[in-house]
């Protein structure tokens, strides 16, 4: 009998992730993939992704819509009950023996919930990281006590599953998956940009991703509004603006950004670009701006610097490639002129990724064949002892 894995995406951002294991997993004699989509994937405003799933050839098996044109706190946590009520009724009609999870999204945690109360073991990708300005921080180490399988990019991370009390050998490090992505992908360059976008890049370009800093004091707003007072000087560059997600005050940011580019001819503004386009932008242009991981991530491995903006990526594991700063335009202004400067460009030729390895799809496909299901439900918490807390 074949093992059912159902993997559940919520997003443009870890759809592009879980691409390669999904092919995997289709391909395998003894797997059947299913496939739940949720989120931003059903949203129009958020470039209605689910397209994206089906062109590649995945059958969706079921849609779980939550989200409404509202970004307030209240209207967030009625989409994660939406959310949890959908995926519960999902994945009782679809039985499967094992949900596949990737990241630190309230629909990714609404869906550990269902599958957690439904008794389905759960693998959950990217567990252990920090992303301090934001809610994911606490929703991803959330989704780590529901899961009984954990797969992790990095041996900082990995012993910080540990230390949350997860039994250590179920517990992989698999390196990056948006290496996979990248090395996966033949990238499209400028002349097929322009042409695929209908738009004109200058000499100089930027690809920039503004989320809400949940977390953050300041509103996301106040922020955005900070990055543009500093890109609205910059008429020698093309701006390439990707929205946010749906997250808490997204709403405010979008609608700046539209008013934005709607007054400039060097900028534009796409609500999803797709994986390939995305990256081919990004290996493209002189720099990422913004707070998105995928400039803490992907862009290093291309070699493309990042200027990394407040507090929403805090705690990440960094290359040298990424200029942190805060929110106040003179911080803006000065990392960008670092980012352009020539001893950063030297620097970035040099610098070393940490995260480089390819192979990670392969590793998590091998461990969903083999592992046994069997008890994993029932997990011990594995405590650590005195002797390596240094108290």
């Amino acid at each position: 009998m074949k093992r059912k894995v159902c993997v559940i995406t919520s997003s443009r951002a870890d759809y592009g992730l879980l691409r390669l294991i999904m092919l995997g997993i289709r391909q395998e004699a003894n797997l059947e993939l299913q496939i739940i989509a949720t989120g931003m994937h059903l949203s129009k405003d958020y470039g209605l992704t689910i397209n994206e799933i089906e062109s590649d050839g995945f059958l969706v098996n079921r849609k779980v819509p939550c989200l409404n044109e509202f970004d307030d706190a209240v209207s967030i946590s009625r989409a994660a009950g939406s959310a949890i009520s959908g995926c519960a009724e999902a994945l009782k009609e679809l039985q499967p023996d094992i949900i596949l999870l990737l990241g630190d999204r309230f629909e990714i945690l609404s869906a550990a919930m269902a599958g957690l109360l439904a008794r389905i073991p759960i693998a959950h990708i990217h567990g252990g990281e920090l992303t301090l300005g934001a809610f994911d921080e606490s929703i991803r180490h959330a989704i780590t006590k529901m899961s009984s399988i954990h797969f992790v990019t990095h041996e900082v991370y990995r012993r910080r599953v540990v230390q949350l009390g997860e039994i250590p050998e179920r517990v992989y490090l698999v390196g990056s998956l948006g290496v996979d992505a990248i090395n996966s992908l033949v990238l499209m360059n400028r002349k097929e940009i322009e042409n695929e976008l209908n738009i004109k890049i200058k000499a100089k370009s930027l690809l920039i991703t503004f989320h809400p800093a949940t977390l953050d004091k300041e509103s996301p707003e106040r922020q955005m509004n900070h990055l543009l007072s500093v890109l609205e000087k910059l008429n020698d560059t093309t701006l390439l603006f990707t929205m946010p997600n749906a997250d808490t005050g997204g709403n405010a940011i979008v609608k700046l950004i539209e008013d934005f580019v709607q007054k400039r001819e060097n900028a534009y503004a796409f609500s999803s670009l797709g994986q390939l386009l995305y990256l081919s932008c990004m290996a493209m242009v002189d720099g990422v701006v913004g707070n998105s991981s995928s400039g803490i991530t992907e862009a290093p491995v291309m070699g493309i610097g990042t200027v990394n903006i407040g507090t929403r990526q805090l705690g990440r594991i960094q290359s040298q490639s990424i200029i942190n700063c805060g929110t106040s335009q003179v911080e803006i202004e000065d990392a960008l002129k670092i980012l352009y400067s020539a001893e950063f460009c030297d620097k970035l030729r040099i610098s070393k990724n940490s995260m480089k390895e390819s192979g990670a799809s392969l590793k998590i496909l091998k461990v969903l064949k083999e592992v046994d299901l069997r008890e994993l439900i029932l997990k011990p918490f594995q405590d650590i002892p005195f002797s390596l807390r240094g108290v």
